[in-house]
């Protein structure tokens, strides 16, 4: 996914949910409607979850330190997760409670035709914002079902637009459903209940948001087409024989580190091992475009210490070496 492509996404989220919000309120001002008024915050937490977005891909672009020697990539995670932190407590958990209250509390809702007709023109505008989602998503997505893609995608903002502007436009079916239901019986338990639907949805949907970007915090490897690239790369069978072991992290949704322990000649000077590592890493670079950070360590291959476990397993970082911590990854 391509930078510009997930701040069209986000933008259009931001224009629409500004618009949905204030007009959600309106409509709760004149019908007194509970569902209108945890939609309202609804849509202003989501308003709030974009500009963070922004804010953290604004922040990501800073050039690398001495501080931060590897670059600030990894901002984009630390606002996609305060996403839905503030989705969890400002959306979900208020509307759990102004559901509870309304339940306990019920009345009739007044003027009905102002929250049906919000409600209509939000599904009009949410369905148009989660239409840019699903065709930006679509240039990375290629034939992994959605699922797969919010949990395999390593730029937050793409999956978090999706599953916001996905659970927006199911909220305001629950709330036209909550709305209209209190309407034909004259009984606003609905409208409360319907409440109580949006906040666990939106509680459902921060549980989600936040499991995903934690990952993604912690540091998470290439993917699998990504890793099979890069030691096919690697290797030209004469200068780099194989690979013994190799970690990849990403440092950002856009840029990959890559250390490796590769197998030479045993013949091989250091100005030969020196040119091959060089070769290799214009292979890596020219297979995998993200791979901006590499590190290989030249190494003689031994069947008795590396074993091909190891380096299958070395994609989910929970590796050794002959029984010990893999002394390649460390001394890289």
């Amino acid at each position: 996914m391509s930078a510009a492509g997930g701040t069209r996404a986000i933008v259009a989220a931001l224009s629409a949910n500004l618009a949905i919000a204030v007009a959600k309120f309106v409509a709760f001002a004149f019908s007194g409607s509970s569902s209108m008024l945890a939609e309202g915050v609804h849509s202003l937490a989501d308003s709030g979850n974009q500009v963070l977005l922004l804010i953290g891909g604004r922040k990501a672009r800073r050039a690398a330190d001495s501080e931060h020697p590897f670059g600030y990539g990894r901002e984009r995670y630390v606002f996609g997760f305060l996403v839905s932190i503030v989705l969890f407590t400002l959306g979900g958990v208020f509307a759990l409670y102004e559901g509870y209250e309304k339940v306990r509390h019920p009345h009739p809702v007044d003027d009905w035709y102002w929250p049906v007709g919000v409600l209509l023109f939000a599904m009009a505008a949410e369905g148009y914002s989660f239409r840019t989602a699903v065709g930006e998503a679509r240039h990375s997505k290629g034939a992994q079902s959605w699922v797969g893609y919010v949990r395999t995608a390593k730029a937050p903002e793409l999956p978090v637009v999706l599953l916001e502007d996905a659970g927006a436009l199911i909220g305001l079916v629950l709330a036209l459903f909550g709305v209209g239901l209190a309407v034909l019986t004259h009984n606003g338990v609905w409208d409360g209940v319907g409440t109580l639907c949006i906040g666990a949805l939106l509680v459902a949907i921060a549980v989600v948001l936040a499991t995903e970007t934690k990952s993604l915090l912690l540091g998470e490897s290439a993917g699998p087409q990504a890793l099979e690239r890069i030691r096919a790369a690697l290797v030209d069978g004469e200068s780099v024989r194989r690979v013994i072991h190799m970690r990849t992290l990403h440092l950002g949704p856009e840029e990959l580190l890559v250390a490796a322990k590769i197998a030479v000649p045993a013949d091989a000077t250091g100005a030969g091992i020196t040119a091959a590592i060089d070769r290799a890493e214009a292979r890596v670079r020219a297979a995998e475009p993200m791979a901006r950070v590499i590190y290989l360590e030249p190494d003689l291959y031994d069947p008795a210490r590396d074993s091909e476990t190891t380096d299958s397993g070395a994609a989910h970082g929970g590796t050794t070496d002959g029984g010990t911590t893999d002394g390649g990854a460390s001394a890289l």
